[in-house]
Order: structure tokens, then sequence, then C-alpha cells
């Protein structure tokens, strides 16, 4: 019996190993198939775009004038205060005029003095002048009355000009506005001692206002030089209170703090609202030449260097393509170099994504 039994034994663990190597080789057989991940894809097409570029600025007038007296002395009164318009020729505010009035006194006693010495040196040169005729005098007495008449004309002339110093130092005690504008600012009070020169009030001509921006200067790395674009500028406070202008002027050296360059934007026709020290937002009014853009979620990080994951239609994979951004914005970006016109890029799921990769378009991406 014992024999029969191990036979059987044999036969079954024989069969048993033939369904092993077969359950083997059927696993070896199926591989398992390729990951293929959704993706998000975009065509690309340069095309122009608005340049949204913008920048934060305020309203200044066009021509503002520091006004000061001419003479140095006491403020007795001023006749206005900030917000006030005023006319050519308006009182602005008034010095104590005592010295000057004495000065004005002593130089018409110095004219009157003088006028009277050249009236006796036109009579004495008289006289000398008939004597020598009669040849009771010299020539030299004669010379000598010559010379006294023409110094006292001289000292006389002296004396006039005194004179109308004095009178113009006697005027120049009141301040008055030099143009038609708006006080912006005063910088004298009733009772203060100033010098001459030192401003007692801002002037500024209403009807010609600027925007004045300080612009970074990777602004002006596109556009040629002396280019004088058109912005559209609103109140920061209003958005649809918008006026139109173009740049007047750039300065030529950037600001030693914050290494920006003002830009002073003239104003066509600004609205009332618009007032002086008002913030406002300007943008270019332009459009660009044809660019590549794509959005911010197209970009993948390959060492620290922008990279965009390009699809191939023809074994749908994805390879990694370093691109040059010529800038970034809110939420795209500007490629200038990296990518070509009808090129896929993949714009959503890149983190995912790994060299050769197998994709699967969603519905509409690529399009």
């Amino acid at each position: 019996m014992l024999p029969r039994f191990a036979g059987q034994r044999t036969a079954f663990m024989l069969v048993l190993g033939g369904s092993l190597l077969g359950l083997a080789g059927c696993r070896e057989a199926a591989a398992p198939a390729p990951e293929i991940r959704p993706v998000r894809t975009v065509v690309v097409m340069p095309k122009p775009i608005d340049d949204d570029r913008q920048a934060v600025g305020e309203i200044r007038p066009r021509q503002e004038s520091d006004i000061g007296f001419r003479v140095g002395g006491k403020v007795i009164s001023r006749a206005v205060d900030v917000g006030v318009s005023v006319k050519s020729g308006d009182l602005l505010a008034r010095l104590d005029t005592q010295d000057f009035d004495n000065r004005l006194r002593s130089a018409e006693a110095d004219v009157t003095s003088a006028d009277a010495v050249l009236v006796e040196a036109r009579a004495t040169e008289q006289r000398q002048s008939e004597l020598l005729e009669k040849g009771v005098t010299t020539h030299s007495n004669y010379d000598a009355a010559v010379k006294n008449r023409r110094s006292s004309e001289a000292k006389l002339e002296s004396a006039k000009a005194a004179l109308d110093l004095a009178k113009d130092q006697l005027a120049y005690t009141e301040l008055r506005a030099d143009f038609d504008g708006i006080v912006t600012a005063v910088a004298a009070e009733p009772g203060q001692v100033v010098n001459a020169g030192q401003m007692v009030v801002r002037l500024a001509k209403p009807d010609q206002i600027d925007a004045v921006f300080n612009v970074a200067e990777a602004a002006f790395r596109d556009r040629p030089a002396g280019d004088r674009p058109a912005v559209l500028v609103n109140l920061l406070s209003s958005p649809s209170i918008v006026a139109e202008g173009t740049v007047r002027e750039v300065s030529p050296v950037a600001d030693p703090v914050t290494r920006t360059y003002q830009v002073k934007v003239s104003l066509e026709n600004p609205p009332a609202a618009m007032r002086f020290g008002a913030s406002v937002l300007g943008r270019l009014k332009a459009t660009t030449a044809p660019v590549i853009v794509l959005p911010g979620s197209a970009l993948y990080d390959q060492g620290g260097k922008p990279a965009v994951w390009i699809y191939d239609s023809a074994s749908s994979t994805v390879k990694l393509r370093p691109v040059q951004v010529s800038r970034f914005e809110t939420d795209r970006v500007i490629v200038s170099k990296g990518v070509s016109q009808g090129e896929v890029v993949v714009t959503a799921g890149v983190n995912r994504l790994r060299e050769g990769q197998h994709v699967r378009l969603l519905d509409g991406a690529g399009s």
C-alpha cells in the first residue's frame, strides 16, 4: 500500500509545481500599463497685448513758485491761506515799513542836498567863465569850477538812484501775486522775521496740472529713447474718474534712495476732482508687439530657472524645455525665448510630470 500512496503524492506535487510555474509566467507577461496623467494645455500663439504696467503717483501743478519778499523784515500781516485763489497783483503779505520809510526820507533829503550843491556849482562855473573872458581869473580856477559842477551832477544822480532804490524797497514790503493761481502752502506767520527770498507763499497755476510717477528702470527697457506714449490716469479713490495725458518729462537721473525715475504726465482737460495732491493710478494706453503670453501656472522650476512642459502629439508625451521670461505679471508671464508658434504647452499639473511622461489632454485643452 505504501508505494501506491507515495506515487500519488509525487504526481500531486508535480501538478502543483506546474501550476505555480504557469502563474509566474502569467505575471511576467502582464507588465503594468504606463501611467497617463490628464493635463491642460495651450497652443502658443504670439499676439499683441495691452501694456498693463501700472504706477501710483500724485497730481501736482506743472508750474509752482515759491514766492517771498525781496527784502527782509518783520511780517505784520498775511492776506491768504492755503487753497485761496488769487489774481495777478493781489496782496499776499506785508512787512513792517518803519525802517523803509526812514530810508526813503533820508534818500529824499540827500536828493535835495545834492540838488542845492549842484545849483551852487553851476553858478560858480558861470561866474568863473565870465571872469575868464574879462581876464580877471585864471584857467585853473575855471577848470576847478567845471570839475566841481560835474562832481555835483554825479552826486545828484547817485542820490536820485538811492531814492529810487528806497522807493522800490518800500514797495517790496508788499508781497503780491505774479500770476493767477492757487495758494498751495504758506511758510510765514504775522510777527515772524523773514529774510529776503525766504518762501512765504507757494503759488501754483490751476489750469496746468501733471500726474507725477516714480517708475522703475525696467519700465524703459523695451521702449525707444524719446518715446512719449499716451497714459490713462484715474483717481485711486474713484477709478471711474479718468483723464488722458502724454508723458512730458522723464528725469535723466534716478532718485538716489529709491533708484526710480520721475515721470511727469501732462493731463488734457483733467476733471475738477483731480485736485493737487490726489493719489492716482497711471497705465500706458498702448499695445505691445506680438508676444508669447502663458499662464503663470505653466512655469516649472528647473534648478532655479524657469521652464515649461512641451506636449508631443506624436508620442503623447511631454518634455521639459527652459524658457526666458521677459517679465512677470499678476497671473501671466511674457516669454521671450524658448517656445515657438504652434507648440503646445502644459498649463496645469506641471509639478506632477516627469520627462517622457504619457499624458492625456483634457476636453478643450490644446485648442
